[in-house]
């Protein structure tokens, strides 16, 4: 027992005079020489990268509202079209005859009732019904002359009578032709109404675009016989775009109508594009949990198409305050990232997770380093964490 007392206590002894030896070596060692600079406090942009795709501003189905025989198709695939223009054409021999037998047919009409083509003005009364009237008030006035003499008896309640029932015929014919009149006139309403469907029909046997647009499809050949609302184009506005982008549940709040939303995407990688949020879904799609917010390009870019894929940068902060120092400060060696501040005249080690950053300078996490600091920005790899350093005179900022 005592034996092993003595030889524990030889051990400490020879640990001891070891590290008073390392001490001795260390206090030895010459200071390195760095330069250094300030921690400073800044304010950064902050944001997230989410993924997006660039819509047409309008995509619409062209299709001609009569049938027949395709007999124009004045735009081809990938060319571009003009509101209003005529893009197809149906054959409209078939509608130009209906239409004129509509048109025969109202002039009948009107010619029965004596109608004037030129004025279109609603007659009162026809040759029927003024000889109606007139025969109507001969009986009426034989009936009333009756009427007296029978009082009289100048006449006989016979002869009344059938007087009498004269008048009556005659005024239910008179009322006849009356009807019969408001019944022609509804005729003719009902034949100006077909006159003016017959004339759109043919109207709509040109097809016309209903913007400014490229022929995404075309969906028929010349020749065709198609029915109606069968697509002939499929028409696309690619100007202005549409951003719609699916925005996370934790970064909700940092969108509304009015945010500027910057893009990038693979067709044309060198340059980032801006968007404005014009509308935002109501609710969260309740899989992925996500609002749908959709944006206008600022400017319109040729290189853009529609369908592309895109990497949205969404800013959550614009002016985050964080702590930052130079990026000569930092040092990688074998996937780790650290600085030295200088305290007391030694280094002290700092390791951070990843390096972020511009202009020069890369931001430190919260509670890392306070602004103001001293960090060496020279000779960092050749600094460990106790090393003694010598500030160069007139270097530190």
């Amino acid at each position: 027992m005592l034996k092993t007392t003595i030889v524990v206590i030889a051990l400490l002894a020879a640990v001891g005079c070891g590290a008073k030896k390392e001490e001795k070596k260390a206090a030895n060692v010459d200071p390195i020489a760095v330069k250094t600079a300030r921690a400073e406090a800044r304010t950064v942009e902050k944001s997230i990268m989410v993924t997006g795709s660039l819509l047409p501003d309008e995509v619409t189905t062209v299709s001609a509202e009569v049938p027949g025989r395709v007999v124009a198709l004045k735009a081809d695939f990938g060319q571009p079209v003009r509101k209003g223009e005529v893009v197809a054409e149906i054959d409209t021999q078939e509608l130009a005859l209906q239409l004129d037998r509509v048109k025969a047919m109202l002039a009948q009409a009107m010619a029965r009732v004596g109608m004037d083509g030129k004025t279109m003005e609603e007659p009162k009364s026809t040759p029927m019904t003024r000889q109606a009237a007139a025969q109507m008030e001969d009986a009426k006035s034989k009936y009333e002359n009756a009427a007296k003499l029978v009082k009289t008896g100048d006449i006989s309640p016979e002869r009344h009578t059938e007087l009498e029932k004269a008048y009556r015929a005659r005024l239910a014919a008179y009322e006849a032709t009356q009807d019969d009149l408001q019944t022609q006139l509804a005729l003719i309403r009902s034949l100006q109404a077909d006159v003016k469907l017959a004339e759109k029909r043919l109207r709509d046997a040109k097809v016309v675009a209903p913007f400014d647009g490229l022929v995404q499809v075309k969906h028929v050949s010349l020749g065709q016989y198609i029915k109606e609302n069968v697509a002939i184009y499929t028409i696309v506005k690619g100007a202005p775009l549409r951003l719609r982008v699916d925005v996370p549940e934790s970064a909700v709040a940092q969108v509304k109508v009015g945010t500027t939303l910057a893009f990038k995407t693979e067709a044309v990688p060198e340059a980032e594009f801006k968007a404005v949020v014009r509308e935002l879904n109501p609710a969260l799609d309740n899989r992925s949990r996500t609002l749908t917010a959709e944006g206008r390009l600022v400017q319109n870019d040729g290189r853009l198409k529609p369908g592309s894929f895109v990497q949205v940068r969404l800013i959550t902060d614009a002016a985050a305050p964080v702590v930052a120092v130079p990026k000569a400060a930092v040092y990688t060696v074998a996937g780790l990232n650290k600085f030295f501040s200088i305290e007391g005249g030694k280094a002290v080690e700092h390791k951070i997770p990843e390096i972020l950053g511009s202009n020069g300078f890369v931001e430190m996490p919260a509670g890392t380093i306070e602004p103001g600091a001293a960090v060496a920005v020279s000779n960092v790899p050749q600094l460990t964490s106790g090393a003694p350093v010598r500030v160069e005179q007139g270097r530190a900022q």
